[in-house]
């Protein structure tokens, strides 16, 4: 009998893994270029609005809504941001972690994670956290890590964000974790609006 267990064991483990869904590209104008990026399975879209001059695209795993959800990938843009000179990805990431903070003042902690390599133009990556922040009624932690991408005309940001067990103190950040789910989401393109084009934007998409 235990011969017969370790050799079904055998024969389970030289099986492979099921394949994961390939991820899917998402192309989409925001103001002045198309931003291509890949989009893991299950995620879907939630919610999309344009409002003023700021840009918002949001996606859950399926079965979850933007309000009730475990993990949320999002989409923002600025537009016109890139024609202050004093902009900069990095200092973009800065008023982006202040907002966040301004949630949870005696949990937050950040973590930079500096330029990312699935984007050409200049930009960069930090990790911000709560331990413990309330949400319809519910305490919870939260962590994002957000690229920040600097265009000829606009400001990106991509965020993969987390929620968990509420904590009353900052949590450890680790930064093999969150950079890999960053890399989930590349690469990143940006790329310039052909008239005439629409979805799927082949000009960007398929690059």
């Amino acid at each position: 009998m235990r011969h017969r267990i370790l050799l079904t064991l055998g024969v389970l483990l030289a099986q492979p893994a099921a394949a994961q869904p390939p991820a899917e590209r998402v192309v989409t104008p925001v103001f002045h270029r198309l931003i291509a990026f890949s989009l893991p399975s299950p995620f879907k879209l939630g919610f999309e609005r344009t409002t003023g001059n700021i840009y918002v695209r949001e996606h859950v795993p399926d079965g979850q809504t933007v309000d009730e959800w475990s993990r949320m990938i999002t989409l923002q843009g600025v537009q016109g941001m890139a024609y202050n000179r004093d902009a900069t990805a990095q200092a973009y990431l800065r008023a982006l972690a202040r907002g966040f903070q301004r949630h949870c003042p005696d949990t937050f902690v950040a973590l930079d994670l500096g330029p990312q390599p699935i984007v050409k133009e200049a930009s960069f990556a930090t990790v911000v956290s709560c331990g413990r922040v309330s949400s319809g009624g519910k305490a919870h932690s939260e962590t994002s890590v957000m690229l920040a991408i600097q265009g000829t005309d606009d400001f990106y940001a991509l965020e993969w964000t987390e929620r968990g067990p509420d904590a009353n103190h900052p949590l450890a950040l680790d930064s093999k974790y969150w950079s890999a789910r960053l890399a989930q989401l590349g690469p990143v393109r940006l790329c310039p609006i052909v008239p005439g084009e629409g979805p799927p934007y082949p000009s960007c998409g398929a690059k």
